[in-house]
């Protein structure tokens, strides 16, 4: 089954999804549903905008849409500093961009089966 391109996450208006084709969130949502694969720099900004916005955890927020992109980011966990913390990411090479500071250890949980 095909990943939706974006769902709407708020109850007032919103531009159309279609108005949103031109934007990099979009575009990206786009190459994976195609099978495309993701260049280095992609990988590095979905990992960064995952992770460093407040409303989700697997998802970019734009203009009232949610993009998801849990199908393809992977959990870590990541000790740093004595404390462990959880991140989505790409792979570990676009975690470690998005941290700064001496990272002690960095562990790939698994993925979990459906029920």
């Amino acid at each position: 089954m095909e990943a939706a391109v974006a769902t709407k996450f708020v109850k007032w208006e919103v531009p159309t999804l279609e108005s949103l084709h031109e934007c990099k969130v979009y575009r990206l949502r786009m190459k994976v549903n195609n099978g495309e694969v993701l260049n280095r720099e992609e990988k590095n900004w979905i990992t960064e905008k995952v992770n460093g916005n407040t409303y989700f955890k697997s998802a970019i927020p734009l203009q009232g849409w949610r993009f998801d992109f849990s199908d393809i980011l992977r959990t870590f966990l990541v000790s740093q500093y004595g404390q462990w913390r959880e991140y989505k990411a790409m792979d570990k090479t676009a975690l470690r961009k998005i941290l700064y500071g001496r990272i002690d250890r960095i562990v790939e949980l698994g993925k979990r089966h459906p029920k």
